[in-house]
Formats: C-alpha cells, sequence, structure tokens
C-alpha cells in the first residue's frame, strides 16, 4: 500500500482574516486521525475554532507550535495518507479541490450540514468529547514549498533572565597606583576594584565614580551591580496570566506583550472607528425607579424563572423600541459607494467584557423577539463570550449596541461606536438618589445614558430623539406597550 504526505494550509474560517493563532493541538506527531476530526484549536477575529482534519491518517509533523500566530495559507500540520484512504469529498486523486482554481465551494449534507469542499462529511459517532463548531476549508492544492521548520515560526519570546554581565573593558595600569594609559583614562580604577567589576560582570565604563580624583571605589562597583540586577516587577505578581507571553525588560520594571488575537483585532476596529466616524454623544439623566419595580416583578414570574432578569433586558426592549421609531438610526455609511445602507432589520450588539478582551456579539433579529426571547438570548451570548467561545457569526453584521456600563459601577462614558454601526447605547449604574418626583423630593432609582451616532449618519435632532425615547421606556415601561 503507498502513502503520500499532505500538508494542511491555515484556512481563512470568514470574513477575510488574514491570520491566526495556533492556541492547542488536540493530535501528536504519531496519531491517527479521520476525516473531520478535530486537529487544532485556533483563535481569531476574537473567536476561538476548532479545525477538523480534510485526511484519514497519520499525523507526520506539526509544523507550528502552539501560541504562534501565522498568515492564512501557511502549511500547520503534515499527514501521512494512504492512496486508498478516505479524502475530501470532491477532491481529486492528488488531493486538489474540485472547485476551479481550488476555491471553495458551498455543499450541503443531511449528516453534517454545510461544509466546504475539501472536507466533505462523516457519519456522526458517539464522543465523550464535547465538540465545538467545526469550521472547513479547501484541501490544498499540490505543492512542493520548502519543509516549514518550527524554528521559522514566530513563538513568543521567552521570558527574559536577569541581565547578562555585559563585557568588562578592563585596560592594564599604568602603574600600582591604579591609573590607566592616556587612551583608557577615563576609568580609573585600582587593580582589586577592576578585579571584582569582572566578577560580578560590571563595565567600569558605566559606574559613576565617587573616590577622589574621579576614582572607581569598591562601594561604586557594588551599588552599580545591585541596580543593574533584574528585579521583580513592581506593581504585578510575575505570575499574572497576562504577562506570560511577555518579556521583562533587564530593570525589571516593564513587561512587553505582544499585540495580537482579541487585543488586536479590538485596537484596530476602534481606531478604524474612531478615525472614520465623526462621533458625537449625547446624555441624559432619568428617574428608572418604575423599570426597577418591573425587573422585581419579571423575577418572581414563573416564566422568566429560568433567565436572568436584568435592568439589561428593559434597555435593550427600550432600544428596539426606539429603533422602530426612528429607523434611520439603524443603518450604516458605505464610503466606497458613497451610499447610506438603511437596514430592515436590527442585529442588537451586547459588549461584554471577556477574559479574552471585549467582544460585540449580536442577538439576530431582535427586533422579531419578545421580552422572554431577548433574555433566553442574552443568556446565551453572555455564557458563549465568558467561555470564550463567540464566533466570527456572532460578531457579524451588527446593527446597534448597547455596552453596560453600570456593571462596573461606572455612571457614564463616551463610547466608541462598533465598526459598520451608527449609534451605540451605554447604559449607566442605577443608584437611589434624592429626586424630584411630582413636585416633592424622593429617593428615587437614577441613571444615566450616553449615546453615540455617526454625524454622517444622522444629524444632533435624531440622536437627542433616539435617546429620549429610549428614556421614556426605562421612565415609563408601559410605553412599550403602546410601541411595540
Amino acid at each position: 500500500m503507498s502513502s503520500k504526505t499532505q500538508r494542511f494550509p491555515l484556512p481563512d474560517v470568514g470574513e477575510g482574516l488574514t491570520e491566526a493563532e495556533i492556541v492547542e493541538w488536540q493530535v501528536a506527531v504519531g496519531d491517527t486521525v479521520e476525516v473531520n476530526q478535530t486537529i487544532v484549536e485556533i483563535e481569531t477575529a476574537k473567536s476561538l475554532v476548532d479545525l477538523p482534519s480534510p485526511w484519514t491518517g497519520t499525523v507526520s509533523a506539526l509544523l507550528v507550535e502552539a501560541g504562534t500566530t501565522v498568515d492564512v495559507g501557511t502549511p500547520i500540520i503534515e499527514i501521512t495518507v494512504s492512496d486508498d484512504a478516505d479524502g475530501p469529498a470532491g477532491s481529486t486523486p492528488n488531493g486538489a479541490a474540485s472547485a476551479a482554481g481550488g476555491a471553495p465551494a458551498a455543499a450541503q449534507d443531511e449528516s453534517s450540514g454545510s461544509v466546504l469542499v475539501g472536507y466533505g462529511t462523516v457519519e456522526a459517532k458517539a464522543s465523550g468529547r464535547r465538540r465545538r463548531h467545526q469550521v472547513g476549508a479547501p484541501a490544498p492544492a499540490p505543492v512542493a514549498p520548502a519543509p516549514v521548520a518550527v524554528a521559522e515560526t514566530r513563538a513568543p519570546a521567552p521570558v527574559a533572565a536577569p541581565v547578562a554581565a555585559a563585557p568588562v573593558r578592563v585596560a592594564a595600569p599604568a602603574s600600582d597606583t591604579g591609573t590607566t594609559t592616556a587612551a583608557r583614562a577615563r576609568v580609573l580604577a585600582k587593580p582589586p576594584v577592576r578585579k571584582l567589576a569582572k566578577d560580578l560582570g560590571v563595565d567600569l565604563a558605566g559606574v559613576h565614580a565617587s573616590g577622589p580624583g574621579g576614582i572607581v571605589t569598591r562601594e561604586d562597583v557594588v551599588a552599580h551591580a545591585e541596580r543593574s540586577t533584574a528585579a521583580t516587577l513592581t506593581h504585578y505578581p510575575d505570575d499574572e496570566p497576562w504577562l506570560a507571553s511577555g518579556v521583562v525588560s533587564p530593570d525589571g520594571r516593564q513587561t512587553r506583550v505582544p499585540v495580537r488575537s482579541v487585543r488586536k483585532r479590538t485596537a484596530e476596529a476602534m481606531v478604524a472607528s474612531a478615525f472614520t466616524a465623526p462621533h458625537v454623544t449625547v446624555l441624559h439623566t432619568i428617574d428608572v425607579t418604575k423599570t426597577m419595580k418591573l425587573v422585581a416583578n419579571l423575577r418572581e414570574d414563573r416564566d422568566f424563572a429560568d433567565v436572568k432578569v436584568t435592568p439589561l433586558l428593559v434597555a435593550a426592549k427600550a432600544v428596539l423600541l426606539a429603533v422602530k421609531r426612528h429607523p434611520q438610526i439603524n443603518a450604516s455609511w458605505d464610503d466606497a459607494a458613497q451610499e447610506i445602507v438603511y437596514k430592515h432589520y436590527v442585529n442588537l450588539g451586547i459588549a461584554a467584557a471577556t477574559p479574552r478582551g471585549l467582544v460585540v456579539p449580536n442577538i439576530k433579529d431582535a427586533h422579531t423577539l419578545d421580552l422572554l426571547g431577548i433574555a433566553k438570548a442574552l443568556a446565551g451570548l453572555t455564557a458563549t463570550a465568558r467561555a470564550g467561545r463567540t464566533s466570527v457569526t456572532d460578531m457579524s453584521d451588527g446593527t446597534i449596541t448597547i455596552t453596560n456600563l453600570g456593571v462596573f459601577g461606572i455612571d457614564t462614558g463616551t463610547p466608541i461606536l462598533n465598526p459598520g454601526e451608527a449609534g451605540i447605547l451605554a447604559f449607566g449604574a442605577i443608584r437611589k438618589q434624592p429626586w424630584v418626583h411630582k413636585g416633592k423630593v424622593k429617593p428615587r432609582w437614577v441613571t444615566q445614558l450616553s449615546f453615540s451616532f455617526d454625524h454622517r449618519l444622522a444629524d444632533g435632532e435624531l440622536g437627542a430623539r433616539f435617546i429620549k425615547d429610549v428614556a421614556r421606556v426605562l421612565e415609563e415601561p408601559a410605553h412599550g406597550l403602546v410601541w411595540g
């Protein structure tokens, strides 16, 4: 039985991404794998994604170490397959995709749903391991590149060890008085001091001299050595997980961590948004006592027994009702086509802080859901985001967003638009405060709203009317019955 070695390149798992980080290999060299068996977990565009094997065979090499970021198209694994082994559906004998030019083509199958040419489907098998969403890719076209050595990948740099000893520039003394030759006259030190400097790895040229006539003393050398020794971090313990991939500076006062994955994507998106869309923010302080009463009542409602009811749920419904009254805000600006794109649906984004960074998944077609449906959708998005399993699809095609600053005890802020959207509402902390109610000062539940919008799409009047209508529902939830 003859065999051949196939190389699997990193695919674009969605949204035209250009790179991904290898998070964890699920196989090792020598393991036998089957078609559609998970082989590696990658992270890209804020999502963790499992990649399946396109072949049945034996793992002959892992070409990229875990923790390395590689470009799409880079070979990441070698699998040795026999000529008669199961291969990717729609492939030719040499492993090339059947679609022209090797481009992926969509297909449907009753056992695995939508797949890409190059993966095919297999009959579902019982497994004790929880399967995650798998993304297919076309089988690689026949290539014969030079082997990709692991050492050539961009693996994270190791944490720096204490500063290494610098070369000691020692000039022979001209006499027993310790004076040097004219060429080395800047460094004055006696032989015992020079020996001490050499033993401690101290460059005398960098030592501050405190002795008479500018001579370097023993105390000067010892003090310099102590200052040069790597110290523990000034403010953070060394075992903080978000510092693990960084490099400590020689003096121990800084750690440099490569920007990648979630933080990189967030930074790129926020910079693009801040310097592309002219932001305007309007703020409004309101009495939400009736919303708090509604939340308390819903928590006692048996229909809501299995979901978490918070003021954010009511705020989400208020935003959807305000969009219904002001659909112009539910739009995006297409600069290339010089067009305004009005969306006839609402994919409501919910900004979520996770251990991996900020993500903004959205509730698809939120405008079609009732309050209970929104509550269930919020619970699902939150659980998925905290587990680090938010998919690219969950974060794409959002139309308007809410960020809940109140969960951190913050009153308000000026949020930056999620790219491609025209508005974002910040929902602040709810506090009991003195408030004039029916002509008397009473303790009431009060919060602040702030709404940032793209001034290319919305004028100040539209922004003001929108936040005012959100406030009206939060002040008097009964408005939702009339507008809904």
